[in-house]
């Protein structure tokens, strides 16, 4: 169970770091203030309860609508708040600034409450927490009245006024006793100034005349030649001021612990106050970087499908963004697409997924309008995913985590994979790419993924339930368009763009039959090469070979699929060779296509093969043409 656990925690994390979760979270946590929201965000995973989505979806909206309203809720950190209600029921005494913090607490709740009350001219469904929240308007009044600034204040009781006021006079008349004092014996004093130590006050008298003054040394300077003298005047008024300040002491204690019970008679209070303070700052972070990202509340279905219009990544500015016109599901659970690089096929499969993702977090989408489905588990394989520290390459990298993908898929997942099969061998990791998106067809998930591989666009054209679909390449400018057409399959335009930037024909022509397989003519050499002294022996040409290998009629495998065809029209000059298959005539790489038996095994030497790859109504048209003219066209015909 633990290993399982540890597992989804670790695809989640995958997750959220390749489709750049992990950045908005970052920007969503600046909108809380609150640690408890903060943490919330830490952890927000996906909502599986239909219910609960939609609640959470509700939340978000009325929250935007409310700050649209209202302007910014008057919410504060409450950091601390919490433990100092609980000292207050558990140890018996708060500090004066700890009482500070109750105080503020309050004002903080009364005008969270003058807000909510303000937004039910809205009829806003946020504004009737308002109720739940109790400003405890007495207990505020009580702590704001008797402390300030961090201590009691001097009036917060008749009592302790009268302490202080005493307390203050009293120690007036010890300094006025002390300067008296120095006056009377200024002969002896080694300065004109007198000090407090030890909590005495004390006059400077020289060493050697300390027997002439009445008093107690208190102290003496560092060279031994001063001593710090309090005259008995003053230490007969310092009995009084200790008297006065234990009074003091006692009545400034009583303040604290009556406030304090206060504060703990009114803990469940205040703890609701905290709970539902802290719940709205969750709620209104969610708002907040709605209006933030300029986002809009998404329709949720059960239905498999997602339809996104004018969709863009989050991350981006939305004045660099190109619209996005998405939909998958109902009539197709799979898109495969395809395009130049750099055209924008990465970005678009990240803004499908992280808009769902954040759909399905409760938060609103960065799209004009978005219908998106619930997913049981996002699942990405984006980049190359190339770790040092584990020694893997890219493409193993790619596999490891495609099996993990696999051994997690379902019918109810969402799977994101760019640039399937590569990092290896082109030939076997199309193969590959076509094993992957078979399996996830047979899961029943939604799946995107983008490709350069020929032969995965065929698989997508041929294959129910799956649809191609390509990035516009504007060829005027040479620059992609970013705008995805879904139901037509793209090209990479490496060609195109090779040409128009330059490359000589010579060059294009060798690059052309390598991509074929039909290797580079000895005319289209890089450069003219001298005459070389070394005869070479006469060999067949290559395409003599493949003509050889593959005749009409001649029964072939057609790889990785292992789908048998007939031989329609031998190899060409770019080792192209055309197979007939059920239903449908295609045009395929030598290197795919394995001899299954000979035609000479298969039909006699005058056989007619315009039985096989002709229609009944080809046949018909093409017997009339041998006998008389006729205006009827052969089909299909080029």
């Amino acid at each position: 169970m633990n290993t399982e656990m540890n597992s989804e925690m670790n695809i989640k994390m995958h997750t959220d770091k390749l489709l750049e979760f992990d950045k908005i979270r970052a920007q969503w946590k600046t909108h809380a203030l609150t640690k408890y929201a903060a943490d919330l965000i830490d952890n927000m995973d996906i909502y599986l309860n239909e219910s609960e989505l939609r609640r959470n979806q509700r939340d978000t909206t009325d929250a935007r609508d409310m700050i649209a309203a209202c302007g910014m809720p008057p919410l504060v950190s409450m950091d601390g708040a919490r433990e100092i209600v609980g000292r207050a029921v558990k140890e018996g005494c708060l500090m004066p600034e700890q009482l500070a913090e109750v105080e503020k607490l309050l004002t903080a709740v009364r005008r969270l409450k003058d807000y909510l009350d303000k937004g039910k001219q809205y009829e806003n469904p946020l504004a009737w927490y308002e109720q739940n929240l109790d400003a405890l308007d007495v207990l505020r009044g009580e702590i704001a009245a008797q402390v300030r600034n961090g201590e009691v204040d001097d009036y917060a009781s008749r009592q302790l006024a009268q302490v202080r006021g005493e307390l203050a006079r009293t120690k007036e008349k010890m300094k006025e006793k002390a300067q008296q004092a120095m006056r009377a014996q200024s002969a002896c004093m080694a300065d004109q100034y007198c000090t407090v130590r030890s909590g005495h006050i004390c006059i400077p008298v020289k060493k050697e005349f300390q027997c002439r003054v009445k008093g107690s040394v208190i102290d003496r300077s560092a060279s031994g030649n001063t001593v710090f003298m309090e005259p008995a005047a003053v230490a007969k008024l310092q009995e009084k001021v200790q008297v006065l300040e234990l009074e003091e002491e006692q009545e400034v204690s009583r303040i604290l612990y009556t406030l304090t019970a206060m504060v703990a008679d009114e803990a469940a209070v205040l703890e609701e106050n905290m709970r539902m303070a802290e719940k709205l700052d969750f709620i209104f972070s969610k708002g907040k970087l709605s209006i933030q990202m300029d986002a809009v509340p998404p329709k949720i279905n059960l239905d498999r499908y997602i339809c996104m219009k004018d969709a863009r990544h989050p991350l981006m500015p939305k004045e660099q963004c190109v619209p996005l016109q998405f939909t998958v599901g109902g009539e197709a659970d799979g898109i495969v697409i395809t395009g130049p690089n750099t055209g924008g096929k990465t970005v678009a499969i990240k803004t499908v997924a992280l808009n769902c993702l954040l759909a399905q977090c409760g938060l609103h989408v960065t799209c004009r309008e978005a219908d998106i489905c619930m997913n049981s588990m996002y699942l990405c394989d984006i980049g190359d995913g190339q770790s040092l520290t584990e020694n893997l390459s890219t493409f193993s990298a790619h596999i490891k985590n495609v099996l993990e993908i696999v051994g997690q898929v379902d019918a109810d997942s969402l799977v994101v994979m760019d640039e399937l099969g590569s990092g290896t061998d082109p030939t076997e990791g199309m193969g590959i790419a076509v094993a992957i998106l078979e399996e996830l067809k047979k899961s029943g998930c939604l799946f995107l993924a983008t490709t350069h591989y020929l032969e995965v666009k065929e698989y997508a054209a041929r294959t129910p339930r799956v649809l191609n679909a390509r990035m516009e390449f504007d060829k005027r400018s040479l620059q992609p368009t970013y705008r995805m057409v879904i139901g037509e399959a793209g090209e990479s335009c490496a060609f195109y763009i090779a040409k128009q930037l330059g490359m000589p024909k010579r060059m294009l022509e060798t690059a052309k039959q390598a991509a074929y397989g039909n290797g580079v003519k000895e005319k289209q050499a890089r450069k003219p090469a001298s005459k070389s002294k070394i005869k070479r022996a006469k060999t067949t040409s290559s395409s003599a070979l493949l003509c050889e290998k593959f005749q009409i009629g001649d029964s072939v495998l057609v790889l990785p699929d292992q789908k048998i065809g007939i031989v329609c029209e031998p190899v060409n000059e770019k080792g192209v060779l055309r197979v007939q298959l059920p239903g449908k005539k295609i045009w395929i790489s030598h290197k795919r296509v394995k001899l299954h038996v000979a035609a000479e095994k298969l039909y006699p030497d005058d056989y007619d093969f315009s039985i096989v790859f002709d229609t009944v109504k080809n046949r018909k048209i093409r017997h009339a043409m041998e006998r008389k003219y006729t205006d009827e066209v052969i089909e299909g015909a080029d």
